[in-house]
């Protein structure tokens, strides 16, 4: 069952040059898939994602979640289905740092005036899940990055939102940090069947999900899924890499463990 479509993506950026950045994109994800989306740098991995999470409005195509069309709401009505329907990971976890780890995780459904025993309770639940529960009480400067990592996972889960939106959630780690949290990913999707799109520039970090898209210059350029072997799907992945250009420097080319 499609959980998203995206048809016919278009993003413009005006100015004294118009930027066309997304050109006629589609594509679908199914529920329950866990897709990475990689691409040189200027590729348009970015903007696609701020369009995905509304946080940019398309210039011409549609995007449907649930066949719904938020770029259609009004701004109050488009808050409430972003923090309801959508779960952000991001490179630099975004987490508040004069709230506890546990208020930070609690906040989504903080802002929907949830009640609070039920609250604390799918807290706890999830850092008992994610092996973060001792750190309930500490701040975030206290955190490491893996550990802040795990937080902003159990954060975006909270409210079981539809769609999972990672941009980088590796980028800050260490390779033992980023595989522990990639392993949370997959085990999360596998598990519970969490949806999720993830940007990355990390072909190890890809090799995790279930299908790789690779765009250039605004565009699909081709698309790999995962068979009986994550080893050969890595192989695949550094392949097309090799073929889409952008620079050795942009994509990480460490063998798998």
């Amino acid at each position: 069952m499609k959980i998203l479509t995206v048809n016919q993506l278009t993003k413009n950026y005006a100015g004294e040059v118009p930027v066309e950045v997304l050109k006629k994109m589609n594509f679908t994800v199914e529920t329950g898939e866990f897709v990475a989306i990689m691409g040189p740098s200027g590729s348009g991995k970015t903007t696609l994602l701020n369009c995905l999470g509304t946080l940019d409005q398309p210039t011409s195509g549609t995007i449907l979640l649930n066949d719904e069309n938020p770029a259609t709401y009004d701004k109050e009505k488009l808050a409430t289905f972003r923090r309801q329907q959508l779960g952000f990971i991001f490179q630099n976890y975004n987490l508040l740092s004069p709230l506890t780890v546990a208020e930070n995780i609690m906040l989504p459904l903080t802002l929907d005036h949830g009640n609070l025993t039920e609250m604390e309770s799918r807290t706890r639940e999830l850092m008992a899940e994610l092996g973060i529960e001792k750190l309930a009480n500490k701040r975030v400067h206290e955190l490491s990055g893996g550990e802040c990592q795990r937080v902003a996972i159990a954060r975006a889960l909270i409210h079981d939102p539809s769609l999972i939106l990672a941009d980088e959630p590796t980028g800050n780690l260490d390779s033992k940090a980023a595989g522990d949290v990639m392993e949370i990913l997959q085990q999360l999707n596998q598990t519970k069947k969490v949806t999720t799109l993830m940007v990355t520039h990390d072909p190890i970090s890809a090799s995790y999900a279930k299908r790789v898209i690779f765009i250039k210059d605004g565009e699909l350029f081709n698309e790999v899924y995962l068979g009986e072997s994550r080893e050969a799907f890595y192989q695949e992945i550094l392949t097309v890499l090799s073929h889409l250009g952008g620079g050795r420097h942009e994509f990480s080319t460490t063998h798998l463990a």
